[in-house]
């Protein structure tokens, strides 16, 4: 195993409510608005607080294979060859100032669609500048101020927020095509070019900021070894300084947002049970892999994962 029990039902624990998150998110569909016109009639419209959002208009269903998969596919080898580039420059403050801004634009939008549904009616007026605040607030702590405990949290609203603006753009095919892609290529970054782990390297140690849950800990050998000396101290005895390596656990934020995607997808495509079968598919994965991985080896996630999504649109399927 890789990690103690303790940690990997951590992060487990975290995974399985950024996946329920996430499906809330989709449920309150922040992007549109639902009013009843005077014939009756009930009529959708784009939300105006994410009118910066625009969806392109999907006239047949070929369009999901012809010009939306492809723009994502495009835009995708774009953004990894951007982070790329950034990473060799060193552009630390650059990386950080674009993560600052997207960081609040997702959350914004997160914070958004919670406002859609809580069962207080709230004015769009106040949706805007209410989820406008908080999201530049936690995302100047998150990305400025470095805290464990508001990175993980903040984690919990950004996948949500990303994957609530691909959904739309996608249907099952499309999204069963993507995941073997990205999966294809999370094996090549990391058991092949080590781009993987070079970029959370550079994150952590350069940027001290991770896209991803981030979890310090300690083992059982080194927590001896400090409750050893705090007893010592105790009994007045000087402590030489010494320096421990922390262990860390982490998942990276793809890891987290394509099972969300792909449960958005099914959820409009065939309902919230298909959905929570695609959920607990890619939950059962993760823990498997987790339980199953070695210390000190480097494992891609995607793959795994995008097996437990396929057994997990296969039962919905079925059902």
């Amino acid at each position: 195993m890789k990690h103690n029990w303790q940690i990997t039902l951590i992060l487990i624990g975290m995974f399985l409510a950024t996946q329920l998150i996430g499906l809330l998110v989709v449920y309150a569909d922040p992007l549109n608005l639902e009013y009843v016109a005077q014939n009756g009639t009930i009529v959708q419209v784009q939300n105006p607080a994410l009118s910066f959002i625009q969806s392109p208009e999907i006239e047949n269903e070929s369009d999901f294979f012809s010009k939306i998969l492809p723009s994502i596919i495009i835009a995708f080898v774009i953004a990894i060859a951007f982070i790329f580039l950034l990473t060799k420059l060193k552009a630390a403050l650059f990386i950080r100032a674009w993560f600052f801004v997207v960081v609040s634009m997702v959350i914004y939008i997160t914070l958004i669609a919670f406002l859609k549904i809580i069962p207080i009616e709230v004015s769009l007026k106040f949706a805007v500048i209410f989820s406008s605040i908080v999201a530049i607030v936690l995302a100047y702590f998150k990305i400025f101020k470095r805290n464990i405990l508001l990175h993980n949290l903040t984690e919990l609203m950004i996948y949500p927020g990303i994957a609530v603006v691909f959904i739309p753009l996608l249907n099952v095919w499309t999204i069963i095509i993507l995941l073997i892609l990205i999966s294809i290529y999370d094996m090549w970054a990391v058991w092949h070019s080590g781009f993987m782990q070079k970029m959370a390297n550079f994150q952590i140690q350069e940027l001290k900021i991770f896209g991803g849950f981030f979890v310090p800990y300690l083992n059982k050998n080194q927590r001896a070894q400090i409750k050893s000396a705090k007893l010592q101290m105790k009994k007045g005895k000087k402590i030489k300084e010494k320096k421990m390596k922390i262990n860390l656990a982490i998942l990276g934020g793809g890891d987290v947002v394509f099972p969300i995607i792909t449960a958005g997808v099914i959820f409009q495509a065939w309902g919230l049970i298909s959905a929570l079968f695609v959920t607990l598919g890619a939950t059962i994965a993760l823990l498997l892999l987790f339980a199953y991985s070695q210390k000190g080896k480097f494992y891609p996630a995607m793959p795994f994962i995008t097996a437990g999504l396929l057994i997990g649109i296969l039962m919905a399927y079925l059902i």
